[in-house]
């Protein structure tokens, strides 16, 4: 993928004013701004710090038209190795107020939103105790567990779309299991800024304790070392429940295949490409050992689906987003 055109990155430096214009820097790399530690460098980075300053970036480049990546906590991501053309903007936004309706900037911490609503007394969040990332990519994939996801909690979102930034209602975002419109190749350039979201009243105790069982759960099952977090969607599919090996009753009962039993059953904990290895606590992580590479964990992902598709006939697909330049990569043989 070549350089962007130069007319194009001057055009948005001039459109976003000096006083961010002077924070543009070239070459970054993106790698320790994931959690999977793998990632080549953005072509243009800018971090901001207020919605303001993200909306501003994010107009100016859909106007102009060059090419611009929101990355928040880094999380749900791997980045290529070639990196990112055009513009990076690393949205730091923390703008929060708590409340039955809860306003969250984007580039807000999910974890931290979910701590801030549990002690405030509000439910809805619990299941995003120890879930990593911000709250503008757990909108962008609907993030969720145990049953729960995000989208149904949004009222509203502010979103910078075709050089305009104002309110939408959530049917804008078309949220889907582990989906939404911003994961669609092809869709039109979206940028989230901010959320309200609807939080109900409830017992403190309760919530903290259905929190607390959320978490030991992902404690005693889920990798430490760097990963992007669950790497492949779950399959819904009755009949493929009743073939899959040791999956629980309750799981059984309705249709849902955790993507890490799939992985499991074909014998894929503790593979390796490189230094990306399948969790051996956990088929559905990929984790990043020592110096991984973006290649790596996709040649690694490519070998679970071929797999998983050879004894299952299932297609797995990816929950992890594959942002950057990845014109050049082919599949390992």
């Amino acid at each position: 993928m070549p350089p962007s055109d130069p007319s194009l990155i001057r055009g948005w430096l001039e459109a976003i004013g000096p006083e961010l214009a002077e924070r543009v820097r070239e070459d970054v790399s993106l790698r320790p701004l994931t959690t999977l530690r793998v990632g080549g460098p953005a072509e243009r980075y800018l971090r901001v710090e207020t919605e303001h300053e993200l909306a501003t970036a994010a107009a100016a480049a859909q106007r102009i038209g060059v090419s611009c990546f929101v990355l928040a906590g880094g999380s749900n991501l791997c980045i290529s190795d070639r990196g990112i053309r055009g513009i990076v903007i690393h949205n730091a936004a923390q703008a929060c107020s708590i409340g039955p309706v809860t306003y969250a900037a984007a580039g807000h911490g999910l974890i931290l939103l979910s701590l801030k609503a549990l002690e405030a007394g509000l439910a809805g969040l619990a299941f995003a105790i120890g879930i990593p990332g911000s709250v503008g990519g757990a909108l962008v994939s609907n993030a969720g567990a145990y049953r729960h996801s995000i989208g149904p909690l949004v009222r509203r979102v502010l979103v910078t779309h075709a050089g305009e930034t104002g309110w939408v209602g959530p049917e804008w975002m078309q949220f889907g299991y582990r989906d939404s419109r911003l994961r669609h190749s092809g869709a039109p350039a979206g940028c989230l800024v901010a959320v309200e979201l609807g939080l109900e009243p409830g017992c403190a105790d309760t919530i903290r304790s259905e929190a607390r069982r959320y978490q030991h759960n992902r404690i005693w099952r889920q990798p430490w070392a760097p990963s992007a977090g669950s790497f492949f969607k779950n399959v819904y599919d009755a009949e493929l429940a009743q073939r899959v090996p040791d999956l629980p009753d309750d799981l059984r009962k309705a249709g849902v295949v955790p993507a890490g039993y799939l992985s499991q059953a074909c014998g894929c904990r503790g593979l390796r490409c490189g230094d990306a290895q399948i969790s051996p606590r956990h088929g559905n992580f990929i984790v990043n050992t020592g110096q991984a590479t973006a290649s790596d964990v996709r040649n690694l992902a490519e070998e679970v689906k071929r797999r998983v598709m050879e004894r299952f006939g299932v297609a797995l697909e990816e929950e992890v987003i594959y942002a950057g330049d990845w014109e050049q990569w082919t599949a390992a043989a």
